[in-house]
């Protein structure tokens, strides 16, 4: 029977480093695209599949009755001298871990789709203004193998809020004779204090007096990136009522020359506080 801590060399209160540690040692030493011999190199991912992950390194150390590793002469901790080019040892490891199945990377067990390295899963939070102009983004990370990674990132503009970026082959290398990982980038947008997003569309209330919307008037407006605009208001405009400027709202994040509106929903504001003279004036001129 195989015993995977003889496999890896390592004893059996070896730490999760340890462990790790041999692995690399091992798998280096007998990587045959370095001249090792191919049949002990797929013992070594086979025993590390185990050992190098806690809940089937525990079902290992301690193996319940039904368990692959369930032995009738005492249950003791190692797993029966299967084949493990067989179909027999691959249907035992379905069974056991619920059709998973340990690390394959030659593909001993007929998998359609090949094993990778870990993705990376990351957040990042943008304003909106950066999510309107796009942003380049340097970071510097530790891979879960050790080894540290800067990228760079770019975020185009009008990207929404909840998108995840795929950086192709910039994850995890743990296993060096595996294709790498990816990282996968999801980008967070902090509420803006002035305007809101509707799809490709900004949002800005603006306030006009009671006599404006009743006169009209012109007004200048800033625009998200700090242009001023200027909104004509017509008499008689109503709460509520929304203006809109094409081209002044977020980018289309699939084709940047693409721009969303700028809506403008009016808000009238009456004052509170006004003086007994202004409040004679305006009895003066009250429309029955």
């Amino acid at each position: 029977m195989e015993d995977y801590y003889q496999t890896l060399g390592v004893e059996r209160n070896a730490t999760e480093a340890d462990i790790k540690t041999a692995y690399r040692k091992l798998a280096n030493q007998h990587h045959p695209d370095k001249g090792g011999d191919e049949e002990q190199f797929k013992k070594i991912q086979i025993a590390y599949s185990i050992l190098g992950d806690p809940e089937r390194k525990g079902a290992y150390d301690n193996p319940q009755p039904g368990s692959p590793w369930w032995n009738a002469g005492g249950h003791g901790q190692q797993m029966p001298n299967f084949d493990f080019r067989s179909d027999n040892f691959h249907e035992v490891f379905q069974h056991f871990f619920g059709g998973q199945g340990p690390v394959d990377p030659f593909n001993i067990f007929g998998q359609r789709q090949p094993v990778r390295n870990r993705t990376i899963n990351l957040t990042t939070q943008i304003t909106l203004l950066e999510a309107f102009q796009g942003k380049e983004l340097i970071a510097d990370l530790q891979l879960p193998s050790g080894a540290k990674q800067t990228i760079n990132v770019k975020i185009p503009p009008g990207i929404n809020a909840g998108t995840t970026l795929r950086l192709a082959g910039l994850g995890d290398n743990e296993f060096p004779h595996l294709p790498r990982g990816d990282i996968h980038l999801t980008v967070h947008i902090i509420p803006h204090p002035e305007f809101s997003r509707q799809g490709d569309d900004l949002v800005k209330i603006i306030e006009v007096s009671c006599i404006e919307a009743m006169l009209g008037c012109k007004m200048d407006v800033l625009t998200i990136d700090g242009k001023t605009l200027e909104v004509k208001v017509e008499p008689g405009i109503q709460h509520d009522q929304v203006l809109s400027a094409q081209g002044y709202g977020m980018p289309n994040m699939n084709d940047s020359r693409l721009k969303g509106r700028l809506l403008m929903p009016i808000k009238i504001v009456v004052p509170t506080n006004i003086t007994q003279k202004q409040r004679t004036l305006l009895n003066q001129f009250h429309l029955p």
